[in-house]
């Protein structure tokens, strides 16, 4: 059982910048790949990114946020973060952090490939 919290979301203008924190607890957490979803009214959850490898670092991205967004993580703390700069009206939407089981490999960035979820973070981006 993985455990997750997320913070950092908030309101910023066009342009700006947030990071979220994602902080994980539970057992063999680093052997977990972490997702970041997003999710805005009236839409599906969408994919954002993921560290898939807490060792190596191993990292992939959604088109839409590619240049943009960095995810990083501080292993000893068990905590993952989404840095997100140059962001638009189009980046407003609740974002999640998901866990993957360790069973499942590879690259995957369906929302249901992810068994754990935090509750979630609002990040609304004004023009």
């Amino acid at each position: 059982q993985v455990q997750l919290v997320e913070s950092g979301g908030g309101l910023v203008q066009a342009g700006g910048s947030l990071r979220l924190s994602c902080a994980a607890s539970g057992r063999t957490v680093s052997s977990h790949a972490m997702g970041w979803f997003r999710q805005a009214p009236g839409k599906e959850r969408e994919f954002v990114g993921a560290l898939f490898s807490w060792s190596a670092g191993s990292t992939y991205y959604a088109d839409s946020v590619k240049g943009r967004f960095t995810i990083s993580r501080d292993n000893a703390k068990n905590t993952v973060y989404l840095q997100m700069n140059s962001l638009k009206p189009e980046d407003t939407a609740v974002y999640y952090c998901a866990a993957r089981d360790p069973a499942i490999v590879g690259i995957t960035t369906t929302p249901r490939s992810f068994n754990y979820w935090g509750q979630g973070t609002q990040v609304t981006v004004s023009s």
